[in-house]
């Protein structure tokens, strides 16, 4: 971590305390001079007392003017008191160099007093104390990968507060007005002003912004324009609803279209290729929102075999949603599935498996699947995140009290608090998804995992 300048400068903000005690105790200690540059200083002095450096430029000019004489060459007085000044300088620097060479491995500077004050118990308990984080810091990247996990956390951090900053931006300068949407187009100045000072939208918009950011770091992004009820609690109780949705969803998708993606890939372009994958283009194709009105229409109205709506706690209700977003999702995983495996099949060392006389389903599960879930994990982590964001559509369609439908709602006012709380749980969850997927392909491919420990 030390070659790297960014961590050089963690540290030493982190152990800045530790820093400046063990600087002034080694410049009490060394009475604030270094004791190598007293010695160069008293050998210069003491030649020039002797006259060695008249001397040597005397020595110097001879050799000169020998050396012109020999060459036939008659240089000017400028060209020759120029060199004459060079060559003296460099041979008097070796002069006093030689005096000196015994002083230099008895001050070697800052960094070995500092590593010998460390072998002190009493000192080395005092600087874990005052200079803890630095110590954090160490042992975080002594690990590659808890360094690895601390990074993607920063670049997490970095995306809420990002994320935060265009919305709340996108949000202020919507022409829309929360006062007048609440109370009415018919509410008096007095009202609309009370309104505006009661939930801080007098402010100007820095201030607004940084409340913003401290609501983040804080966990309490305000209270809701409407019912006036604590935006977090509002989040935390529609959230887990969006969640169980997208998970169930997830998993259906999973079970469909990991083994139809293989088997398509083990038998390409046969008939059940092909039947396969023009289904998978036709859940593609079709609309969330189309998809679940036929299904109201048909399993809920015409048979009456299932709920229209979301009911919590009634597993039938949720058949119907996660049918839909699953359907969706199940596509592009079997097509990805089919794809990663057609390609990684052609590979030498899967050909070389068969030749050795492997079981073929040992090829496929161990030698296949294996190198080709790297893209099928990448494609799944990125479309929980686009799903749990995306299932507003299906949440309206089912009636589902759910995040994504709550956001959708309240945009409309806009509803500033809510809408930031939902944004920044869904950059969470995202990015959270993204670390899990990134921790996963080094388990998975044994290469990452090696440039993960020479990162």
């Amino acid at each position: 971590m030390f070659t790297l300048p960014l961590y050089r400068i963690m540290l030493i903000l982190c152990g800045f305390p530790v820093f400046i005690v063990s600087a002034l105790a080694y410049i009490a200690v060394r009475g604030g001079k270094n004791k190598a540059l007293d010695e160069k200083a008293l050998a210069v002095k003491a030649l020039k007392e002797k006259g060695a450096d008249k001397l040597l430029e005397a020595e110097v000019l001879a050799q000169l003017q020998k050396k012109y004489a020999f060459l036939q060459k008659n240089p000017s007085e400028n060209k020759l008191a120029a060199e004459l000044k060079k060559i003296t300088a460099k041979r008097f620097k070796e002069l006093i160099a030689l005096e000196t060479s015994h002083v230099g491995s008895e001050d070697q500077g800052f960094l070995p007093y500092f590593l010998s004050l460390l072998k002190n118990p009493l000192f080395l308990g005092l600087s874990f104390i005052f200079g803890f984080p630095a110590f954090v810091l160490i042992l975080i990247f002594s690990n590659p990968y808890v360094k690895f996990i601390f990074e993607r956390l920063i670049m997490m951090v970095l995306v809420v507060f990002g994320v935060t900053f265009l919305v709340f931006t996108i949000l202020y300068t919507s022409p829309m007005d929360p006062a007048q949407n609440i109370l009415g187009l018919m509410t008096d100045e007095t009202s609309i002003a009370e309104f505006n000072r009661i939930y801080g939208l007098d402010k100007p918009y820095f201030a607004q912004l940084m409340d913003a950011f401290l609501g983040i770091m804080t966990f309490n992004m305000g209270r809701a324009f409407i019912g006036n009820e604590d935006a977090v609690a509002i989040i935390m109780r529609m959230f887990p609803i969006t969640l169980t949705v997208a998970f169930w969803s997830l998993l259906v998708s999973l079970i469909i279209s990991v083994p139809a993606g293989i088997f398509s890939a083990i038998k390409p372009y046969s008939a059940f290729d092909y039947v396969f994958m023009f289904i998978a283009l036709l859940g593609l194709s079709i609309p969330n929102f189309w998809q679940g009105l036929i299904f109201i229409l048909t399993f809920s109205i015409n048979l009456g075999w299932l709920p229209s709506m979301y009911v919590i706690g009634n597993w039938l209700s949720l058949i119907m949603p996660v049918v839909v977003l699953g359907t969706w999702l199940a596509a592009i995983i079997a097509r990805m599935t089919r794809s990663s495996m057609l390609e990684v099949i052609k590979q030498d060392y899967v050909v070389t498996a068969k030749a050795k006389g492997l079981p073929y389903s040992k090829v496929i599960l161990r030698h296949v699947l294996g190198n080709a879930m790297i893209p099928i994990i990448t494609v799944v982590g990125l479309q929980l995140g686009v799903m749990m964001g995306g299932a507003a559509v299906t949440e309206k369609v089912f009636n589902i009290r759910g995040l994504g439908s709550l956001i959708v709602d309240r945009q409309f006012v806009p509803d500033i608090p809510v809408v930031l709380a939902g944004t920044v749980y869904f950059a969470i969850i995202v990015s959270l998804t993204n670390l899990i997927v990134d921790i996963m392909y080094a388990f998975l491919d044994p290469r990452i995992k090696s440039n993960m420990k020479n990162y």
